[in-house]
Parts: C-alpha cells; structure tokens; sequence
C-alpha cells in the first residue's frame, strides 16, 4: 500500500471540497474585460458542478471513477473466495481478447477472456499449488482480435512496467509485484519557506558520459546539487514509458509504466523519498495532452474499432506533434486518465503534476497557428468543454488526493482563470507557466543588441501576467535548448566558450555574455511570477544544446549528457555562475521574495540604462549600460531606513569584477525623489546589478 493512500482513507469524509457560490464575480473583479463572458464562465463553472454532482451519485472523485488502475489491468483479488490474479481490459469493439505471455507459453488460444456489457474484458488466473499463476516480472501481452478483424498483439493498456522484448524490437509488459516493495522512510515535505523554486531535471541526460542516465545516480549525484542550490521541487521529464527516447518523454506509450530505461518503479520512488528527506517536492511532467501513435506500443485502436481512446479521424491527431489526442469526452477515457494522475500522486509518490500542452487539451484546433490576440479566442467555438472540464476535474482530484499538491499548466493561450479555483469558473491550477518570458528573452539576444534593449518594454514583458493568478517565471527551460535551439548561455557567448571561460582569459564576448546571464536571470526571478524555474545545468551557463541519440546524429550521447565538471573547477567562471543561483534561491529562502505581491517600478532611465524595481522589502537595481558605471545614483526608496547590499551580480564570487565594495550600506537620505520622502545613494557599475536590503 502506498504511503500516502492510509493518509488519503482517513479524510475521506471530510474531502467533499466545499465549495461556494462565488460564481465568476472573483474572476471579473480581477479581470474587469472578462464582464462581457461573465455567462461563459458561469456556465464554465455549472459544467463543473453538474459533473461533480453527477460523481458523486458514484462515490465522488475519490470514489470508482478515479480508481480504475484498482480494477482494470491486473489485479490481486479473489473469485469464490480463492486468491488469484484478475486480468481486466476495456476493449468495447474487440470481438475477442486472449492473455498471454510466459504463464502459457505465448498460447494465443490457451486464454480467452469474457466481455461485460460495458465493454470490460476479464480473466481470472486462480493462484495453483506453487504458487500465482503470474510471478513478479513475468512477461505478458493480450492478443487482440479487432472490430476490423485485425489479430495483434498488444501491451494491456494499464500494465505498470513495459520492457524492451529481446525476442524483437518491440516492448512487452511485465506484472510487477515485487517481494520487497519500497518501504517510505520520509513524509511528504511541508509548505517550502518562500515561493516555489522548481529544478526542471531529466534523469536520462544526467551523467556526464554518455549514456543513459538512472534513478539511483540521479538520487546520489544529483538531488543533492539541487538541495544546495536551494531548489525547493524538482519536476521530473520523460517519467512516463516511451518507446523513442528522442522525444523526450513526450510520446508516452503506457500511461501507468515508469520508464524502464532509467529503472524499476521501486527505484523511482526511492529517488522520491530521498528527494523528500532533503525537503524536496517532487513534480511530475504529467502528459495527458496526447499519446504515441504507435500500435505496438501504446493504445491506438486497441479494439480494432479506430479510435477507442481518441477522437476518430482528423480531429483524433496532431499534425505537429505526429500523436494521437484523447477524446476526453469519453466517460472511460475520463476515468482513465484521472485514475493515472491518482496512481502517480498515491502510489508512485510524486507531489503534483506539471501539466504538458495544456492548449492543446483546451482548444479543438490545438491552439495551432493562433495568436490568441483577444478575449474571443478564449470562448469560441474552438474551445473544448471536455478537455476544459477534464482539467478541472483532474485539479480538484489532485487536491482532493492530496491538499498539499502543486499543479502547473503549460498553456501557451493565456486562458483566463486557470490558476484560480472551480468555483470561480477557473480550471483549479496553482501555478501557469510565464511561457512568453523565455521567448522574449530569445528575441533580445537574437536580435537586439543588449545596448538597445528597450527597458520599459522589458519590464512590461516580465510583467505582463493574468491578475491573481500565479505565475512560475524563468528565463529558459528544456524547451529553449532542444535541438535546433540553444541553451541562454551558448547565444550570449556562443563558440567563445570553448576556448575562453577560463577566468584569466579576458575574452570580452564572455565578459558581457556571463553579465548579462546573471542580470537575465535575476530580473526574471524578481518581476516575473511567483514561483521560479530552470533547468537542469543552464543555472551554472551549461553550453550549446540538448540532442539526444538518434538516427539523424549517429545515436550521438555528444548532447545528450550535463557537464557537472565545469561548475566544480574555480579556474572557470561557470563555478561563479553556480554560485549566483545559489544566492537567487538564498533571497527567496531569507526574504520570501516570490510571495511577495509588492512588484513597483521606482525608476527608469532609458538612455542611461537604468531601472529600479522594489520587490517585497527588496530593492533591485540594474544598469544594463554596457560601458557607463555611475557613481552616487540617486534611488528612492519606500522606507526611511538605511539600505545594505546583499547581492551584487558583479561580485568576484559570482565571477565579475568586484568594482563595488562588499559589505557595503548606503545610508538613507532626506532626499526626496519621484514621490518618496527619502532617497539613498549607490554606486552601480556597467552592465551588473545589486539587490539592497532594508537594515
């Protein structure tokens, strides 16, 4: 029993989620161009109740309908009160199904299912004289006679562990049962101590040579890193099985199967515990967005019917993804993937869920070729109210799971109200990504240069966000570094880190490229949301890009790796970039910068290159001049109280010059400027920028 599902038992009968008749009143008041959809968003949360009402005539979210992993699939149980196993498959088009596998010798005929009328296929295997009939890691299939008469053998669509077959190139499932499962040895971490700081990690590309990487190694080499740097989560890609290792982790092909490439489930989840015992949460890159076209592997047309799982015909594909899309209308489908959320959360132990293209869940085109430029967009046609409310339902049932989970959506769209809750006609997300952040910092360093960057502009980008809903900022992901695209370091720097980041080179492309990388950075972590991500290796400038092994590069690992050792060298300057994250995390850590809602502009000189943000109790000054330093700027200030440095992006430990003096307090003057009674006087050098704390 997983550890967490006692915990969920025992509140049971206080999980109803409450909810009150708050309406979309919240959402309009927070957003007064929403009034003219005031009925679509009442009608948005009406679908909600009505479907939670309807839920619970069945035992609620927490009852049958998110527990189908409990009775599809293979199951321990009983028939006629004799111990065996129950193999269970909704297959409604199949005109027959039969297992098999190791237990008959790969017999296609030696065991036939029985069909319901809903469409549940079953067999139960009665445990003989040595024992089950099905042994931990035995291999099986079920083979498929289709609506369309095809024969096929096929992975049973809710199987726990799918393996490489070495009599083929395909995967086959195994039962996992081991004798000695996991045994939990921490609880779920509490609330972090300031905002959510997430460490996006990839276990596979994690060593440093080249190979596939494992949860043991990730457990020993990396958590710790990340407990370092101060990372509060870490969210994890490509958990889920996938046949192609190239995509990433986002071509899933069993749903509920941890991927075998980087160990066993019992693995994982020691992976989870050790990241809990260093007060880590640990976030899931939930993909239920779409899933690999493959038949041999995943679910399309597992009856012979064409669809099953999916929408028939065009609407049923994803021409840029090259997958198939569920159709989330489907009640089964509903109560499949909101039971594979559940088994993540309870029996695997993750504590949320970044949600994967969430715009393509919401809109029936996919959002595809779309600039979202205007409220119509949001509540058109092309809005899907199944997969609008699927994920809903799917937050209020992590919620319900467990109330200290954290849900993420990667929406491109903008959709208004999905980090605010149910009741107010909002999906229930706690967080949305700032996905325009990163792109905007592409298009700067492209094509801008950084001596002509418009500071109004940027500030009004990291701004820029729907009111009252939080927001998870950052200035690059995995997304920004795939192949084709660069990490945030390599465009700055570009080939000259090669050869000069030793720190006696005094290469002038890496002087400006690793300032700027920290002022980017910082500003992000400061004005963009109110939590904060990155990604595995770019906090400490990891070069070029991410690539993995494929055909079109000779199966190459050359891209596909994290090179730790050159943050641990003091004679290169990324060792100074490490400690500047560091010191990011330490000012959320020490003055919960990320709640903080206090985001004020004090100044801005656009020819000088200055600009001034208070955020919290902090004030943060940037001169992104590339070559004037400007001694005794003048800063108002909100409190009549000395200012001390806390953190200077120049400092010699970060890797810059050091021309301002640390430790260092700038007394408060009765100087009046832009409105405040008081002013102070600091020194800020070209192209860095200081956080100053009240004393």
């Amino acid at each position: 029993m997983a550890r967490t599902q006692t915990r969920t038992r025992t509140k049971k009968k206080t999980q109803s989620r409450k909810r009150r008749a708050a309406g979309p009143d919240r959402l309009v008041e927070l957003d007064p161009g929403l009034e003219p959809y005031r009925e679509h968003l009442a009608a948005r949360q009406q679908r909600f109740d009505d479907a939670v009402a309807a839920l619970e005539k069945q035992g609620g979210l927490l009852g049958p309908v998110s527990q189908r992993h409990r009775y599809l699939g293979f199951t321990r149980g009983e028939r006629d009160g004799a111990p065996g196993w129950w193999y269970r498959e909704w297959a409604p088009g199949a005109k027959a199904l039969h297992l098999i596998g190791d237990l008959n010798g790969w017999d296609r005929g030696a065991d036939p299912l029985e069909a319901d009328e809903a469409g549940i296929w079953h067999r139960f295997l009665p445990d003989g004289p040595e024992g089950p009939a099905l042994g931990h890691e035995s291999r099986v299939k079920v083979h498929v006679t289709g609506a369309d008469g095809s024969a096929r053998d096929r992975i049973p669509a809710l199987i726990r562990r799918a393996v490489p077959d070495p009599a083929g190139g395909h995967y086959v499932g195994q039962i996992w049962d081991p004798p000695a499962p996991h045994v939990w040895q921490h609880g779920r971490p509490p609330a972090p101590k300031g905002g959510l700081r997430v460490y996006e990690a990839h276990v596979g590309i994690a060593p440093e040579e080249g190979r596939v990487g494992t949860f043991d190694e990730f457990a020993e080499h990396v958590v710790p890193r990340i407990a370092a740097l101060g990372y509060n989560a870490v969210q994890l890609m490509a958990i889920m099985e996938h046949p192609f290792y190239a995509t990433a982790g986002y071509q899933v092909s069993n749903f509920f199967a941890v991927s075998s490439r980087f160990g066993t489930p019992e693995e994982l989840k020691r992976l989870i515990d050790v990241c809990h015992g260093k007060g880590i949460r640990v976030i899931l890159d939930l993909v239920h967005s779409h899933a690999v076209k493959n038949v041999d592997e995943g679910l399309n047309d597992l009856d012979g019917s064409g669809a099953q799982y999916f929408h028939a015909g065009e609407r049923g594909y994803h021409e840029k993804w090259d997958s198939l899309c569920f159709d989330y209308g489907k009640d089964e489908v509903q109560r499949f993937l909101l039971s594979n959320a559940r088994y993540w959360l309870e029996d695997v132990g993750f504590d949320g869920f970044r949600f994967d293209g969430v715009t393509s869940m919401l809109y029936r085109d996919h959002g595809l070729d779309r600039t979202f430029s205007g409220y119509d967009d949001y509540f058109g046609d092309e809005v899907d109210p199944d997969g609008l409310l699927y994920l809903t339902l799917a937050n209020a049932l992590a919620h319900a799971v467990e109330p200290s989970a954290v849900t993420l959506a990667e929406d491109v769209s903008g959709m208004p109200g999905i980090a605010r809750p149910p009741e107010e006609g909002g999906l229930g997300f706690d967080y949305r990504l700032a996905m325009g952040v990163p792109d905007f910092w592409i298009r700067q360093v492209e094509h801008v240069p950084d001596e002509q960057w418009d500071l109004g502009h940027m500030a009004h980008v990291l701004r820029d966000r729907r009111p009252g809903e939080k927001h998870v900022g950052y200035a690059e992901s995995h997304d920004q570094a795939m192949v084709g695209d660069q990490t945030l370091a390599f465009r700055l720097m570009g080939t000259h880190m090669y050869g000069a980041m030793h720190v006696a080179a005094g290469d002038l492309v890496v002087d400006r490229g690793v300032a700027l990388h920290k002022m980017i950075r910082l500003i992000t972590f400061a004005l963009a949301g109110e939590g904060y991500l990155n990604f595995m290796g770019n906090e400490f400038g990891h070069p070029e890009w991410i690539d993995f092994p494929r055909p079109g590069n000779d199966d190459s690992f050359a891209y596909a790796r994290r090179q730790w050792s050159l943050a641990a060298r003091e004679d290169l300057r990324y060792k100074g970039l490490w400690r500047f994250d560091r010191a990011m995390m330490e000012l959320d850590e020490t003055y919960r910068v990320l709640e903080r809602p206090e985001i004020e502009e004090l100044l801005r000189h656009e020819p000088e290159k200055q600009v001034v943000f208070r955020r919290g109790p902090l004030i943060l000054a940037f001169n992104f001049h590339p070559h004037e330093s400007y001694t005794g700027m003048r800063v108002p200030v909100p409190e009549p109280r000395d200012y001390r440095l806390v953190v200077d992006t120049d400092a010699e430990i970060y890797d810059g010059h050091g021309r301002a003096e640390f430790p260092m307090t700038y007394p408060v003057q009765t100087e009046p400027m832009y409105g405040r009674d008081q002013s102070i006087q600091i020194y800020l050098p070209a192209r860095s920028a200081q956080v100053l704390a009240p004393v």
